[in-house]
């Protein structure tokens, strides 16, 4: 029986290698508008949806700092910079408006923890078991490991709330693409909670990816499609690295970091395929239906 094991860790090594790069886990695909009402409570705690940090020269440094091997993963300079541009920011609020994401908080470089706290009370949209014990954790883990200072961009599903550190667009909608996936899901705290289980995250990241490069296809943008092939490739190599790591652990390293620069390969082969709009971008509503009032 202990002599088997190897042989199936590397069996599920090859399967999961077979659905992460036998077939593109990443092709575009849009995540369908959801129909649900997000809880009063919360939107009533959402009059400003997006807010930005004020700036601390000597915190954002040092966080520039702490992200440094994000960015060598990702090889992109403004992964955990701390800056985030009005063009990042611009990119993403039109996302969430297209969407119908009015619900869902942003928060650009900034460490409000209390006020989290307060959106993890009131969003009835996840059942009170799943917030008051996965959701619990992970508003407590923003509070004691502060993303100002440690990066890490993120969308927390139990307070609905975008975190952006990196001045990279592709990797704020990808996170709004996660709070659309969410927005859908009948469960969201079980949907929720099953993506911290070995290997499930492949399919809530493939859905995200996939979502955001559907939606820049449309817009007609082939500089930011370029940039999301080139950081969301890599970023999903992780988590198929991970998932490899934990189905073989004796080849946990080199497995991580060959899925990474697989990742870099394909996506830059990948935005070879792009090629300059020969008309005009297609517009918003085109990409999904907006409500009345940006009708």
């Amino acid at each position: 029986m202990a002599s088997d094991l190897p042989v199936n860790r590397l069996i599920a090594v090859v399967l999961l290698l077979s659905a992460s790069l036998g077939c593109n886990p990443l092709t575009p695909r849009t995540i369908p508008l959801s129909q649900r009402k997000p809880s009063p409570s919360l939107l009533a705690l959402n009059t400003q949806p997006i807010e930005r940090g004020n700036p601390r020269p000597i915190l954002d440094t040092a966080g520039w700092v702490i992200g440094i091997p994000s960015k060598l993963l990702l090889w992109n300079r403004r992964v955990d910079n701390h800056r985030i541009s009005t063009e990042t920011e611009a990119t993403l609020q039109e996302y969430l408006t297209a969407n119908q994401l009015g619900h869902v908080k942003v928060r650009l470089n900034q460490y409000r923890p209390w006020d989290d706290w307060r959106r993890l009370r009131a969003n009835r949209d996840v059942a009170w078991p799943w917030r008051y014990s996965f959701g619990l954790v992970s508003v407590l883990g923003e509070t004691l490991i502060p993303g100002r200072l440690f990066g890490g961009d993120h969308f927390n599903p139990y307070t609905n709330t975008i975190h952006i550190y990196s001045d990279v667009p592709a990797i704020a909608l990808h996170e709004g693409a996660h709070a659309k996936d969410f927005a859908r899901r009948t469960y969201p705290g079980t949907y929720a909670a099953l993506y911290g289980l070995p290997i499930v995250p492949l399919y809530h990241e493939s859905i995200a990816s996939a979502d955001v490069i559907a939606y820049l296809e449309t817009l007609g943008e082939p500089d930011l499609q370029r940039e999301a092939y080139h950081v969301l490739y890599p970023a999903y190599g992780t988590y198929v690295g991970g998932a490899l790591g934990f189905a073989y652990p004796p080849a946990t390293t080199p497995l991580y970091y060959g899925s990474v620069l697989g990742g870099h390969l394909a996506g830059r082969l990948q935005s070879r395929t792009i090629t300059q709009p020969t008309s005009a971008p297609v517009t918003e509503w085109q990409y999904g239906e907006l409500p009345n009032q940006y009708r």
